[in-house]
């Protein structure tokens, strides 16, 4: 079948609210951890997770840091107006923009917005490196097909970054499918260990459950662990609307992955398993195969494109080849990060280049992750999420886990 034809509705299941996780575990690595090939099931806790890795393994993180993305404003007339930051537009680069001092625009969704027809929202903000009055003001152009809109945001102490505005009166933006408000705890709980890039709206969830101690074992294992970007938008969370995903546009998002860890990879991959905290870092790892095969065919254009892995000839190189055709043109540019962005939708009939292994937790139904699951270990997807029901797992972002070996 042709991708595009799926039916969003065959990949529909029960979920009772009651087996949403509202919150993590005390102890991160003490969740279920579900084992699965699409066929064998076995039930684990995360913490076993070390010795279920093969010891040659390469274990790849999505660095990203979650942002405090949602700013309230509060006018005059006492309406509450909230803009949620969605990613930098001018300047473009998130290190810029979060170390803008005076004005930068960003990309937002606008909360209550028809009590905001006109003018500056305002408010003072005091922060580590100052006080400032921060105001708001919607860009003179139109609202972008996922109805944000271009905000100006200025504020009059040049000793403030931008930075330092959201980390003071910024909130953390947890999934709306918690159906509650974030909470202090959420600034922790809601931030892998290991991120350190600003720049996402939303977690990649996989990894939190891993703690410093698990980290070390998985390292004492001799498994190799590297880090990619990808700034994880909105979009994640948007559901698919249309009844077959041919007609679903998938969001843009933003990667940023060394040179060197990509000449690396391109050594690595065929001789030892791959394997993919979450599915930011699938989506980050394969679409470097089809950035390297675009660039090999003279086609890059600086994003890669939803359906690019389905055009005929689009799998015709060798994993390592794609890779080393990257790397080659960012070393001929005297570039040591591989910047972009990728709107790939991995879906059943997708040819998988480089995850050997995915951990991840389980998805909303009728989502693309979904997809991206089945693409991965087949029809047995279902039988993972029956047992995952039938066996008290927790689920979405603050849930359980599943390790999974491609089918």
């Amino acid at each position: 079948m042709n991708p595009r034809d799926i039916k969003i509705e065959s990949f529909n299941y029960p979920l009772p609210d009651e087996r949403i996780a509202k919150h993590p575990l005390a102890i991160r690595d003490a969740c279920k951890l579900l084992v699965t090939d699409g066929v064998e099931i076995s039930d684990h806790v995360f913490s076993e997770l070390p010795e279920l890795l093969p010891l040659d393994a390469m274990l790849v993180c999505n660095n990203t840091r979650v942002i405090n993305a949602r700013l309230r404003f509060v006018k005059s007339t006492g309406a509450m107006i909230e803009v949620f930051c969605l990613e930098p537009h001018f300047p473009a680069d998130y290190a810029q923009a979060f170390a803008t001092r005076g004005r930068c625009e960003w990309q937002c969704l606008v909360g209550n917005s028809k009590r905001w027809k006109e003018g500056a929202l305002e408010m003072e903000v005091s922060t580590a490196s100052g006080n400032t009055k921060l105001t708001a003001l919607r860009a003179d152009v139109p609202a972008a097909a996922d109805n944000s809109r271009t905000i100006i945001f200025e504020w009059d102490n040049e000793a403030v970054t931008m930075s330092d505005i959201i980390a003071a009166v910024g909130e953390i933006p947890i999934p709306p499918y918690l159906n509650r408000k974030s909470e202090d705890s959420d600034s922790v709980d809601y931030q892998t260990i290991y991120s350190h890039i600003d720049g996402s709206v939303a977690a990649p969830t996989a990894g939190l459950h891993f703690t410093p101690g698990l980290m070390d074992r998985v390292r004492s294992k001799g498994i190799d662990i590297c880090e990619v970007t990808l700034h994880v938008g909105a979009g994640t969370f948007r559901p698919v609307k249309s009844e077959c995903i041919g007609d679903h546009d998938m969001h843009s998002e933003f990667i940023a992955v060394s040179t060197s860890f990509i000449r690396k990879l391109s050594e690595t991959v065929g001789k030892h398993p791959v394997a993919a905290v979450g599915t930011t870092s699938v989506r980050t790892l394969e679409s470097l195969y089809h950035a390297g095969s675009l660039i090999a065919a003279g086609r890059w254009d600086g994003e890669v494109p939803q359906w690019c892995p389905y055009e005929e000839d689009a799998n015709k190189l060798s994993a390592k080849d794609a890779l080393s055709a990257l790397a080659d043109f960012l070393e001929s540019r005297g570039e040591d990060t591989f910047v972009a962005r990728t709107r790939i939708i991995i879906a059943p009939g997708y040819e998988y280049r480089i995850v050997d292994k995915m951990i991840t937790n389980y998805h909303q139904p009728e989502s693309t992750l979904l997809l991206l699951v089945c693409a991965f270990i087949g029809e047995g997807w279902r039988d993972a999420y029956d047992h995952a029901l039938a066996n008290g797992y927790r689920f979405l972002s603050y849930g359980d886990a599943c390790l999974l070996s491609r089918n």
